[in-house]
């Protein structure tokens, strides 16, 4: 039984392109619901202490207000005590909002002022008076490295060799410390919960969620409702980056006011205090390498020390890759925390891949010009095959033709070696690269697939589409499967009712949900055999699965195509829809499988005031199948963008004194906007992979790793001036500049 295949890997518009250029696809603070009331959460000011007294009485009289909700009069509900996770928690107590007087972070929600309107409710809010009783806080990582912890005793350090001694007697040494600011994820979409109240313990629930079954079941298991009685909805997600992998407070804050009220209530979180929730962790790092007099590594150290909060252990995958990217015997690799006052950091596009590789590709730049080798060459002559940190082979691994192909694409071969030594006019012009790397990630997930009444095909999986396409690569694989055009697929995600998949992230949704989806297609495919055999009169009575092929909306007899039942009359003669519901499950692999990129940068210096500017860049990628090359494509210019971000821009700023982000809103907190974008050329590779059933590595965080190396090693080489801090800003700049510049 075969198919024709026309849709997997070509360019395809988005599907649901239309609905969110002409605005009617709805997010989850969008919703119109009768009755509907509005929360607005009042913030705290201090970064560690007890609320000592809370005065709502002046909000309270505020016509128009429903309600204050305190954690002096919230309602006595078991969630507030219990211990209870989301299914990405890291280790210790997940916060709970209102639970006590107790202040573990600035900014952490300490009332919820509900009314008839967002105006009143917003008005109302900034009446709340409160007094605290300060306690000493500490928001500097740097100030407490000598209270790191490692969270998990020593087994997640890697170790090979004896990679100190081989440092002291390399023949060329490079020992830095690097950092990147912190960064908020800012997607365009604030974080917003819309809670229809629809009868006792009964809610639908609109949350703008990377899972829709994660807040669902935090919803369920926190407030003790009926699993029957509540659903969760999350059909359009504008951005989250990882902002949405776990449920943030307005989610339960919305929760609890409607089930308080048994009305329906919504929460919308401002830009300010998207400036709440959790981050790219704070992270030091040190990154040694020694290498012979040929640039072949000889040890490679990473530590790495991040912050985390005072109740939750968030850690990152931050220095295996230092294990991973290059050939080297003598290896060693080690995480620590260390407590601060600020809220738990969360997961942020290529989490921790963005902030080890940074590191690491900045040192292997280090060391190129410490030896005398070009930096792709030096890469090319530590050139790993083979996984050292697991010793597995790769499942697949076009590295080489990364570099390759990148390198011709940029121009590589015109880049003169010498730090300061290419201009025009007043710019200083450097090229830089790096190495980018992310891990192929599947986890279980579960689809159905349908054919309805009408002869058209559904299909569905609980996961989401957040910006990437998701819908589109979904109807794509669906519509091959069973040859459909694809405008006969309809793909239903973003429902917690639906078959139950992970929260869509780490690049692993296409590999997940595509592949549960096509084995979900490919079971139905044998039920619609066996109903065109049953047809009366049928074409296809003694043809085996084997014999036929699915095509133009029709299952036809391979020898003889015009031998065909359609699906259309398949349907029709059914009783109701004909479906299917699967489970998939990864099968446990040999190899190591990880997406690789080769990126190379372009900047412009301004030789005067120090102005740096991405003026090209090129992205290599070898990613294994790519189904959409538009949205793919998409996909990893988004991530450069990121990556020019953490290069250039942005950074978020504590004043210590107060345990503060002072960096609150757009106005200060810089992040890339059109002006600062320039020419992104994204170049895929010919990668073959049997990793999955579909060949695919997903592509959401491949686009990051190494880029803000790539534009830092590219602003050395236009001015000698090494920043090992990042953003980079015309400061760090000029205080390295040659004074007679």
């Amino acid at each position: 039984m075969t198919t024709s295949a026309p849709f997997v890997g070509t360019a395809q518009r988005r599907v649901d392109g239309r609905a969110k250029v002409t605005g009617s696809a709805p997010y989850a603070g969008e919703f119109d619901v009768p009755g509907l009331l509005q929360g607005v959460a009042v913030s705290g000011a201090i970064a560690r202490g007890t609320i000592r007294a809370i005065d709502i009485a002046a909000a309270e009289a505020v016509p128009g207000v429903i309600r204050v909700f305190t954690h002096e009069n919230r309602p006595q509900e078991d969630w507030f005590t219990s211990e209870f996770k989301d299914m990405v928690a890291p280790d210790g107590t997940p916060f709970r909002p209102l639970r006590d007087a107790r202040i573990l972070y600035s900014g952490q929600p300490i009332a919820l002022v509900v009314a008839e309107d967002f105006e009143t409710a917003t008005y109302a809010a900034s009446l709340v008076e409160v007094t605290y009783a300060v306690e000493p806080h500490q928001t500097d990582v740097t100030a407490v490295t000598d209270q790191a912890f490692d969270p998990k005793d020593g087994e997640g350090d890697i170790v090979r060799g004896s990679a100190e001694n081989e440092l002291a007697k390399a023949h060329a040494r490079i020992d830095q410390r690097y950092r990147i600011a912190i960064e908020h994820h800012n997607p365009m979409e604030p974080h917003a919960t819309t809670v229809s109240y629809e009868g006792p313990q009964t809610l639908t629930v609109y949350d703008k969620t990377q899972g829709a079954r994660n807040s669902y079941d935090v919803v369920v298991n926190v407030f003790g409702l009926p699993e029957d009685k509540v659903q969760v909805l999350s059909p359009y997600v504008g951005g989250a980056f990882g902002s949405g992998l776990r449920p943030q407070y307005q989610l339960f804050l919305a929760v609890m006011a409607a089930l308080a009220l048994e009305r329906s209530v919504r929460v919308t979180l401002t830009r300010d205090q998207m400036f709440t929730l959790g981050f790219r962790a704070d992270t030091l790092q040190r990154v040694a390498l020694g290498a012979d007099p040929e640039g072949r590594l000889t040890s490679v150290i990473h530590d790495a020390l991040a912050n985390t909060s005072s109740y939750e252990d968030f850690t990152e995958t931050v220095v295996d890759w230092s294990g991973l990217l290059y050939r080297c015997a003598d290896v060693r690799l080690a995480h620590r925390l260390a407590r601060i006052d600020t809220v738990t950091p969360m997961d942020m596009r290529a989490p921790g891949g963005a902030t080890g590789m940074y590191a690491l590709e900045t040192a292997m730049d280090e060391l190129a010009y410490e030896v005398g080798i070009d930096p792709l060459e030096l890469r090319l002559r530590n050139y790993a095959d083979r996984d050292q940190n697991e010793d597995k082979p790769f499942s697949s691994k076009e590295l080489k033709a990364c570099y390759r192909q990148g390198a011709e694409r940029f121009g590589w071969s015109k880049r003169s070696a010498a730090p300061r030594s290419m201009r025009e006019g007043r710019d200083l012009i450097g090229y830089g690269m790096a190495t980018g790397c992310w891990e192929a990630m599947m986890f279980p997930t579960s689809a159905r697939a349908a054919l309805r009444p009408d002869g058209t095909l559904e299909v569905g999986t609980a996961t989401a589409d957040i910006g990437t396409g998701t819908y589109t690569i979904l109807t794509q694989i669906a519509a091959d499967v069973l040859g459909l055009p694809m405008d006969q697929v309809a793909v239903k995600i973003g429902d917690s009712r639906l078959p139950k998949a992970f929260v869509e992230g780490g690049s692993a949704t296409a590999a997940s949900a595509g592949s549960a989806i096509a084995q979900a297609c490919e079971t139905l495919k044998e039920k619609l055999v066996q109903a065109a055999r049953g047809l009366d009169g049928s074409p296809l009575a003694n043809v085996g699965s084997e014999q036929v092929i699915f095509s133009g909306g029709s299952i036809r007899r391979a020898a003889d195509p015009s031998e065909a039942v359609s699906l259309e009359a398949i349907a029709e003669a059914s009783d109701g829809e004909i479906a299917v519901e699967i489970d998939f499950a990864p099968d446990e692999s040999p190899y190591s499988g990880y997406a690789h990129s080769a990126v190379f940068a372009e900047v412009r210096v301004d030789a005067e005031i120090g102005v740096p500017r991405l003026t090209r860049i090129v992205s290599a990628i070898a990613a294994g199948r790519i189904i959409n090359p538009k949205t793919a494509r998409s996909q990893i210019m988004g991530g450069v963008v990121f990556g020019l971000g953490q290069a250039l821009h942005e950074e978020a700023v504590i004043d210590h004194a107060l345990g503060r982000f002072m960096t609150h809103h757009l106005a200060d907190y810089h992040v890339p906007a059109h002006a600062d974008v320039h020419d992104i050329d994204v170049l895929f590779v010919e990668e073959h992979d049997e990793l999955n059933p579909l060949g695919v590595k997903g592509v959401g965080e491949i686009g990051v790793a190494g880029t803000a190396a790539a534009i830092g090693n590219a602003i050395f080489h236009a001015t000698g001036v090494r920043v090992r801090e990042l953003p980079i800003t015309v400061d760090k700049i000029i205080a390295g500049m040659p004074s007679d510049r």
